[in-house]
This record gives C-alpha cells, sequence and structure tokens, in this order.
C-alpha cells in the first residue's frame, strides 16, 4: 500500500527512517504520550472528514456513569474513596463494520509498514485486530456538553486520529502518575487531588490529522466537556497484544447498541 497518499511521510517517515522510529519510541517512553501533528496529509484529512460527515447519523449513542476503572458504583466502598466515585461518559460510536472497505482508515489500519511501526516504537512482537467485527476501528462523536469522565483504559495502550476538533472544549487531560496495573497499585490521594481539581493535569492542544499514542491503562485521563456547537470527531485504532481477543458483549451492546 502507497502510505504516502493516507500519511505526511515528508513529517513523519515511518518507514525509511530509524532515527524517526527510535525518536518516537523515545517520546513515548519519556512522556507516556506519543504526538505526530499532522500526521495524516490533507487529501486524507478531507476524505475522512467527509466520511465521518456521512456515517454520523449511523452513530451509536449511550451516556453512562462509571468509575476511574470502569467499574459501576461499589455500595461496600467508601462513597469519597475516588476509586468509587462514579463520572459520566457520553458519545456517539460507529463500529467498525459500518466504515467502508476502501476507507483510509481500514487501509491505514492494514498496513503492515503501519503495524509495523507501531510494534517498533511500543516495542512489542506484534499486534492484531479484534476478533468480532465492530472493535478494531471507531468513529467517536462528541457532541455539545459530551464528554468523557476521568478513567484508566483497560487495554494498556491507545491510538488515536483526530478527525475535528470542537471550538472551544474537549481538551484531552491527563496525568502520568497514579497507578501500576502490573504491581495492582493505585495512588488514591493523587488521584481524588486529581478528581477534586487541586491538581492540574497535563492537556493536550489536538489539530485535526494528528495520530497520538497513549498509555491509557497506568495513566489517568479524560475529554473535558464540548462547549461549543460544533463537536470533536475523535478514530481509535484498536489493536491487541493477543490474537483472537473480542469486546465483551456488554461492552458491544453498551457502545454500539448491537453486539453483533
Amino acid at each position: 500500500m502507497d502510505l504516502d497518499k493516507i500519511v505526511n511521510l515528508q513529517d513523519h517517515p515511518l518507514v525509511e527512517s530509524k532515527s524517526f522510529i527510535q525518536s518516537c519510541s523515545d517520546r513515548l517512553t519519556k512522556e507516556s504520550v506519543l504526538q505526530l501533528n499532522n500526521f495524516l496529509n490533507d487529501h486524507a484529512l478531507l476524505e475522512l472528514q467527509e466520511e465521518a460527515r456521512k456515517l454520523h447519523k449511523k452513530a451509536y449513542y449511550c451516556s453512562q456513569f462509571h468509575t476511574i476503572l470502569l467499574n459501576r458504583k461499589d455500595p461496600k466502598m467508601l462513597e469519597d474513596d475516588p476509586c468509587n466515585i462514579e463520572v459520566k461518559s457520553d458519545k456517539g460510536c460507529v463500529p467498525h463494520d459500518l466504515i467502508p472497505p476502501n476507507s483510509f482508515l481500514n487501509r491505514l489500519y492494514n498496513s503492515i509498514e503501519f503495524r509495523n511501526f507501531l510494534t517498533k516504537i511500543l516495542g512489542v512482537k506484534n499486534i492484531y485486530p479484534y476478533k468480532d467485527n465492530l472493535s478494531s476501528i471507531n468513529y467517536n462523536f462528541y457532541e455539545k456538553h459530551q464528554q468523557l469522565g476521568w478513567h484508566f483504559d483497560n487495554a494498556s495502550f491507545a491510538i488515536t486520529l483526530m478527525i475535528d476538533s470542537p471550538d472551544k472544549g474537549g481538551a484531552f487531560q491527563y496525568i502520568t502518575k497514579g497507578r501500576d496495573y502490573q504491581k495492582n497499585n493505585i495512588d488514591k490521594e493523587l488521584i481524588s487531588n486529581v478528581m477534586n481539581e487541586n491538581i492540574t493535569p497535563n492537556e493536550l492542544k489536538v489539530k485535526p490529522g494528528t495520530l497520538i499514542l497513549f498509555y491509557g491503562r497506568n495513566y489517568l485521563h479524560r475529554v473535558t466537556p464540548i462547549e461549543s456547537d460544533k463537536g470533536r470527531i475523535l478514530v481509535t485504532l484498536n489493536y491487541n497484544l493477543e490474537e483472537g481477543i473480542e469486546l465483551s458483549k456488554n461492552a458491544r451492546k453498551t457502545f454500539f447498541g448491537r453486539a453483533k
């Protein structure tokens, strides 16, 4: 596949430049987040913005309350335990099976060159698509007042493409401390201070066409409420470290309104 039809390879030589790949890996390791501005070339971005507009009416909208660990409130836990405080998330989602087969998203997602780039900077042997037909690539639509509440991801890493940005609000905020998933350790005092706005989180200013890689399992993050009539459109490129994994049936019904 000719990646130059999709990716701005002049600024992001992810196939030919070992030094570029190493610099991406170093930045991700050091900062826990890798932001590649203007990753999509102008033509691909315009095509995807138009595709998103056509698919918008097919989005399934859901609103839910959850804890930072993506659970429901536990009556057995203390009310003020930061791991038991519910936050709100609401958005619209278009699942993978509604995205056209010839979409730039499918072509990028399945590109061997792109996957090789990801495995190298993530330091893993391989990555795999979801087994189910809904979860690998998703368009996410955030309308006015909608948001993504504070949480840790279930997956070890997240890969996103910003397709369109709101005029106000919809900021991606995060902290790079607070949890060690492997050691099952959570800094509740730090998290409580973040949620109570006693600590100012990091914030990314993300323009359309930007690719972001983020270690969301260990780092608390959110998307602030949209404050403009113009919404936020984000694509998630979802891979697994193991083959044959599918999103749970309950999660598929929650996010897509159907299991298959």
